[in-house]
């Protein structure tokens, strides 16, 4: 990172104070670049198309950076949490048209993520060892989140 900077690795600590202080200033970045990108993506969409474009965005910006998106900290520090927020915010709202508020809302929000998030993860490690294309088994993984939303509660 401090080369990127165009700093030694020494002088990188003179604007920030420790490891733990980068790692969560890098985690709130991934974050927010999350939150930006899913917004404008659902921005005019609603529902099937909403949450389509969510997924993607997600899955897009953790193709796009693989090491970005592994540095993402699950803490509580306070710069990350916000932008999780922001996420939440954004798919939240476009939970309301599958007739999802308040705690129901959360809990299919968590599912989502935990597919989405999922699904990066694996990808990024290599971690789908059998030859059938990725894109249709994420294509499968959209049209049965939506098909779930659809479905009574």
């Amino acid at each position: 990172m401090s080369g990127r900077a165009g700093v030694t690795t020494p002088s990188l600590y003179k604007h920030v104070r420790s490891l733990a202080e980068l790692r969560a200033l890098v985690s709130a970045r991934v974050m927010n670049d999350i939150a930006d990108r899913a917004g404008r993506a659902v921005l005019g969409r609603s529902a099937d198309e909403a949450i389509r474009a969510f997924m993607t965005a997600w899955r897009h910006y953790a193709r796009q950076h693989p090491h970005r998106y592994s540095a993402v900290l699950q803490s509580p520090d306070p710069r990350t949490a916000e932008a999780g927020t922001r996420l939440v915010d954004i798919i939240t709202a476009a939970l309301r048209a599958y007739g999802l508020e308040d705690s129901a809302a959360i809990h299919a929000a968590r599912c989502l993520r935990a597919a989405v998030h999922g699904f990066a993860v694996l990808e990024a490690q290599d971690a789908f060892g059998l030859p059938e294309n990725l894109d249709d088994s994420y294509e499968l993984l959209i049209r049965m989140t939506v098909a779930g939303l659809r479905a009574p509660h």
